[in-house]
């Protein structure tokens, strides 16, 4: 089969979540008014379905296995289809939050089984290729999913936004049934269900508690006991996976250098930019006055500067080096997040479009670059516990990174009442981009050329991390 057709149809998996995602980010507002909830309580349906994704993306591997890849991919879409009706039918923010926790139960089996697919499937010199080649109709979403979004949002009704998935869902499964192979990658080895409990409940108490703990409307006491709950899960899982052959997540990876300096560095990467997606919108609308087309019309910019780094990140990363691409592109992206909470309506429009393309554009690259590097010092047979480990790191510090950039934002409004000031999604972005900027310190550690045996770049010098 064409090497390309297979990144391109498991795409779809990637097109569905990305443009839920970011239709969901500019019509906040609206399914606020609507379900009689605060914009900010909504930060608990972003994070919900953020930490269903870290939640069962571990035993993504083993259901592939187990049932075969396709027919976990092709259930998948259909638990996202229907996780999205739910959400389109939604009167409350119990029911909402509900319904996205559906849908990330689906996409946490679509997107790495997707990614296990290519790794195992492509030589490592062909990587970044390949992960590029599945990001690009992914990134599609995006790109469309802000001013579409915003448009039915404004003119129509914010419950159509997730009836989109439906027919984008049927026409992927299609292309399931037809074109992606039956793939079964060995025995099914025996599944450590004791660890899923244990990591699951750390991962629910963690990120619920903090955004419970961050969030008023819901009493303080329930967010102490889930972090207070998820803490002692994580403790009874580090005593767990020691006794396990076969744990479910298995932490001695973290003893590969260049695996636990991306993890570390790209946590505190997105903790500094995973608000981004929900704060920016929110200030349009809220700080500016914008309706929800209008934000949506100017947050694509961003989506239009990460699709056009899929095609020249390969060609940054053999050029410059993971190392230096990673330390300007991690800079780079937060000086754009810096630059949002310089924004006023007095701003000129082309000025800020221009400056969130170029965001998009070297946040994009640093995930191109991680995508592939995440790998550079990981063995072929632990590549499906890498995969696993990164993808759970991924979704967990994104909804940190959502909990805090709402937490920043309501403790400013909380200093003086009432809705939320221009002048405290301004603060809100200065302090995540001083988060995130521990992520460039942390790749600047790196050796020279780190993942050369991946990138090209200065091949057969030390520090190149290879199998």
């Amino acid at each position: 089969m064409n090497s390309r057709i297979v990144p391109l149809i498991l795409a779809v998996a990637l097109f569905m979540e990305n443009m839920d995602s970011t239709v969901i980010a500019t019509s906040l507002a609206e399914i606020a008014k609507d379900i009689g909830t605060e914009p900010v309580a909504l930060k608990l349906a972003l994070t919900a379905y953020l930490v269903s994704l870290a939640i069962f993306i571990p035993i993504s591997s083993w259901m592939a296995d187990r049932f075969g890849a396709r027919n976990v991919f092709r259930w998948a879409i259909v638990v996202f289809m229907v996780g999205s009706v739910c959400c389109a039918v939604s009167n409350s923010l119990l029911t909402f939050v509900g319904s996205r926790f559906l849908q990330g139960m689906g996409g946490a089996m679509m997107t790495p089984i997707a990614r296990l697919v290519l790794v195992r499937a492509t030589p490592r010199n062909q990587l970044v290729d390949a992960m590029a080649w599945l990001s690009i109709p992914g990134l599609v979403g995006p790109i469309v999913g802000p001013p579409i979004g915003g448009f039915i949002t404004t003119y129509f009704s914010w419950h159509w936004i997730f009836l989109i998935n439906v027919p984008i869902g049927i026409i992927g499964i299609a292309l399931v049934n037809i074109f992606l192979p039956d793939w079964h990658r060995n025995a099914t080895r025996r599944m450590d269900f004791l660890g899923f409990f244990l990591a699951g409940a750390a991962f629910a108490g963690w990120v619920f508690g903090i955004s419970i703990v961050t969030l008023p409307a819901l009493p303080f006491g329930f967010g102490i006991a889930a972090l207070l709950g998820g803490t002692l899960s994580a403790l009874a899982y580090l005593w767990h996976y020691r006794r396990t052959e076969y744990p479910l997540l298995d932490l001695r990876l973290f003893r590969l250098p260049l695996f636990r300096n991306t993890m570390v560095a790209g946590t505190f990467f997105r903790l500094g930019t995973g608000a981004m997606p929900f704060l920016f919108p929110l200030m349009l609308q809220l700080g500016f006055g914008l309706n929800a087309f209008q934000a949506g019309s100017v947050t694509f910019a961003t989506a239009v500067g990460a699709f056009a780094a899929k095609f020249g990140a390969e060609k940054i990363i053999q050029k410059l080096g993971f190392r230096t691409t990673l330390i300007l592109a991690t800079f780079f992206t937060l000086v754009g997040v810096v630059g949002m909470g310089l924004y006023t309506p007095d701003t000129p429009m082309p000025l800020m479009l221009l400056f969130l393309v170029l965001t998009g554009f070297v946040q994009s690259t640093f995930w191109t670059a991680t995508n592939a590097f995440t790998f550079a010092d990981v063995d072929d047979k632990d590549a499906g516990q890498a995969n696993v480990i990164s993808q759970v790191g991924v979704q967990l510090s994104l909804a940190f990174g959502v909990a805090l950039g709402g937490g920043v934002l309501e403790l400013v409004r909380l200093s003086h009442g009432g809705e939320p000031l221009l002048a405290d999604f301004h603060i809100a972005f200065y302090v995540i981009a001083a988060v995130g900027l521990v992520s460039t310190l942390v790749f600047a550690r790196l050796p020279r050329h780190a993942g050369s045996n991946i990138s090209g770049h200065g091949a057969g010098s030390a520090g190149g991390g290879g199998h």
